[in-house]
């Protein structure tokens, strides 16, 4: 397939097993590979996007489940060990020739990123991985872990509002003590899939995503545990990254623990957990420079 320097990408589809990916294809030179998180596709990217392709072959896509990348079959639990497949058999349909990518990732899709450069760090170049939800790293992951359930939990009495307020409650806090405060009390960040209203003609996609993320997604990815020690062994490939709103709240403290395990910084980004989506030309300005 051919890519062009557009702002409208080239779109194709790809076979994955259990799944067939849509992705989107912009500009020329080297790929970066965005991976959308929560409930978002690869429309997250549309305004950052634009801003690489003089230098990139940009590529995002819709994760297997979400808008339009369907299941061959009913939909399941997901494992961050299957989407970060799917994303490096993306990596060998759009860069056959092996040319070490870079990949950037958020949230859940920070999570697939991690993975991604575990297993295949001979296919990456640089990883960003903005706030991965990796909970299970941190002294007090059952505690997180039963939170999560509760979130769950609340989708599966009331819905997807009543969940997406609990959740919404529960990170914006750092530590156990913020989170058993009244939710009025408690410091707020936007839920995980939460997305601002510039991107209004994708949110009803996105929105119809949600329920899959909250009984598919969310619990599975937050129980994931990274490989630390592959990790390690390719740290300085590796960029953890947060939000400046985030500070103190709990979806930044595993990229903070992973950078003091690996010796670095947790480098800043604009806004919170979608500082993406809410701050996109600034975003991406500190992407360009992180990816050098």
């Amino acid at each position: 397939m051919n890519t062009h320097l557009s702002a409208e990408p080239t779109t194709g589809t790809l076979r994955v097993p259990g799944a067939t990916l849509h992705y989107e294809v912009r500009g020329s030179g080297p790929v970066l590979l965005l991976i959308p998180g929560g409930s978002a596709d690869a429309a997250l990217f549309d305004a950052v996007a634009p801003v690489f392709t003089d230098r990139w072959t940009v590529v995002s896509y819709d994760p297997r489940g979400m808008s339009r990348s369907p299941l061959d079959g009913p939909l399941e639990d997901q494992r961050p060990e299957r989407h970060s497949e799917d994303a490096y058999l993306l990596l060998e349909q759009v860069a056959p020739d092996g040319e070490p990518a870079c990949v950037f990732g958020t949230s859940s899709g920070a999570i697939a990123a991690l993975d991604l450069l575990a297993r295949h760090p001979e296919r990456l170049r640089r990883v960003v991985a903005h706030e991965p939800p990796v909970v299970e790293l941190l002294p007090d992951a059952e505690h997180h872990r039963a939170f999560f359930a509760e979130v769950h939990s609340a989708y599966r009495r009331e819905g997807v509002a009543a969940a997406m307020a609990t959740m919404s409650a529960g990170t914006g806090g750092g530590d156990q003590e913020s989170e058993r405060r009244p939710p009025e009390d408690r410091p707020q960040s936007p839920p995980m899939d939460e997305l601002p209203p510039h991107l209004a003609p994708v949110l009803g996609r996105m929105q119809a995503n949600t329920p899959y993320f909250l009984e598919h997604i969310l619990r599975q990815f937050t129980a994931h545990v990274p490989d630390v020690a592959a990790l390690e062994s390719v740290a300085d490939r590796l960029v953890l990254a947060a939000g400046r709103d985030s500070r103190g709240q709990l979806l930044r403290r595993p990229a903070a623990l992973l950078a003091e395990r690996f010796g670095g910084e947790v480098v800043e980004f604009p806004g919170g957990h979608v500082g993406l989506a809410e701050h996109p030309a600034e975003f991406a300005e500190v992407l360009s420079a992180t990816l050098g």
